[in-house]
């Protein structure tokens, strides 16, 4: 599958804001959107004119580059989102929220959600006693997620256990890091979502 292979920091400078793609480095004072808070390119601190398609289309790149995923799989969500009752830009959230990546991510359990995903690949998680090795694997209320026995002796996972309590699990999440194990309590709600999108505006776009 097509991934992008760039420099992640230019995605953030992109899009004027830290998108949280290099873990502990954003945090840092080394993150180049402190010291270049500007776009990337040669015409990076020029003016330009915020349309509405592109204050739409900035919205909907900055969701797929918080969440790393592509095009065509962000439309697929979208159309998903659509069919369901209630509002379109909550239910894409949700759907975005519940891919296994993003949980073991805010669990606490990858630095970031591109390692997450790397960890999710490799085999080292089992959803309800089964082993799973899809990012975009999707979980529902009761569902367990934990580390294989296996891998619990692993750095990123002895890291999760010391660091525990650094980041803060949303509260649809219960994250047991003494246990490695994730307990999910109910499907997320938007107030719980702290993803920085005006999601409106992407429905607004797929909607033209």
């Amino acid at each position: 599958m097509a991934r992008y292979t760039g420099a992640d920091c230019k995605r953030c400078r992109r899009e004027k804001q830290k998108l949280f793609l290099k873990g502990s480095k954003c945090e840092s004072a080394k993150c180049p959107i402190e010291i270049r808070p500007y776009p990337p390119g040669e015409h990076g601190r020029g003016r330009t004119k915020d349309s509405e398609y592109l204050l739409q289309l900035r919205e909907k790149q900055k969701a797929t580059r918080i969440y790393g995923i592509l095009e065509k799989q962000f439309r697929g969500y979208y159309a998903e989102a659509n069919k369901k009752s209630g509002k379109t830009g909550e239910n894409l959230l949700r759907i975005l929220e519940t891919r296994l990546d993003n949980v073991v991510y805010r669990a606490g359990f990858a630095k970031s959600r591109d390692h997450a995903r790397q960890l999710v690949r490799h085999g080292h998680f089992i959803v309800n006693g089964v082993k799973t090795d899809i990012p975009s694997a999707r979980v529902v209320v009761n569902d367990i997620v934990e580390v294989r026995p296996k891998s619990r002796t692993m750095t990123p996972f002895q890291v999760a256990v010391a660091e525990a309590g650094e980041r803060t699990v949303p509260a649809w999440l219960e994250s047991i890091p003494s246990q490695l194990r994730i307990l999910v309590h109910s499907m997320p709600e938007r107030q719980v979502i702290d993803t920085q999108v005006q999601e409106q505006l992407i429905v607004e776009l797929y909607s033209k």
